[in-house]
């Protein structure tokens, strides 16, 4: 089921954040690849421009990522949409989100319907994703923590979203993963990264495959107030 939002005036947006602006997002995000209207409609739903800086409210629906503060961006549309395609292949009900960030892509997966827990190692910007959440009234899980360790109370997880790079998958949150499902995180340097997808098969071993080339900031140890 997909849970209703409170959408007040500034949830609804007008001129460029006007939902005609969101539905030419969605077309553009078709023709370039993306197949699942599930992952579409989600996509237009939910009002980017509210995850955003008010200054760059009327750049919310390009297709593009943008700055929130903190050295972190907020994800492009595209990516958004690929990796929650990626993710929903396996048909999770349960997901781990590791780096809140602006709270969006956790927003996306929760009108998805599923059941989302997400980690943020700065604790700014998770004050102002949970107040965005809430507001929209979602219910999502969420924990101010090192994202490298994940949050293994509540695992396993049938997916696994990462949305800051590491150099290699991060042995713990693979820890974290259900048989039969899937992370999804960018994997590589400054100079190159790639969208990787890891599939854990019955027997325990895993499947490792490249979606897209990507560029993400880097996936940081420690928490920040």
């Amino acid at each position: 089921m997909t849970p209703r939002l409170r959408l007040q005036p500034e949830a609804v947006g007008m001129g460029m954040t006007s939902q005609r602006v969101r539905d030419r997002l969605v077309d553009r995000l078709r023709e370039s690849g993306i197949r699942n209207e599930n992952v579409l409609n989600a996509i237009r739903v939910v009002p980017r421009h509210l995850f955003v800086d008010e200054a760059l409210a009327t750049r919310a629906y390009e297709d593009t990522a943008l700055p929130i503060g903190h050295s972190q961006t907020i994800s492009q549309p595209w990516v958004v949409a690929r990796m929650t395609e990626a993710l929903l292949e396996t048909a999770p009900k349960k997901v781990l989100e590791i780096g809140t960030g602006s709270g969006y892509q956790a927003a996306v997966l929760a009108v998805l319907g599923l059941e989302v827990h997400t980690v943020e190692r700065i604790g700014d910007l998770l004050r102002q994703a949970r107040k965005r959440l809430r507001q929209l009234g979602m219910n999502v899980r969420s924990k101010h923590d090192d994202g490298r360790i994940g949050w293994p109370e509540h695992g396993p997880y049938d997916g696994i979203l990462v949305t800051a790079a590491a150099p290699a998958l991060v042995h713990a949150l693979i820890d974290q993963l259900a048989v039969g499902g899937s992370l999804i995180a960018p994997v590589g340097g400054p100079a190159s990264q790639s969208l990787v997808r890891l599939s854990k098969r019955d027997d325990g071993s895993v499947h490792e495959e490249t979606l897209a080339p990507v560029v993400f900031v880097p996936l940081l140890s420690g928490t920040l107030d």
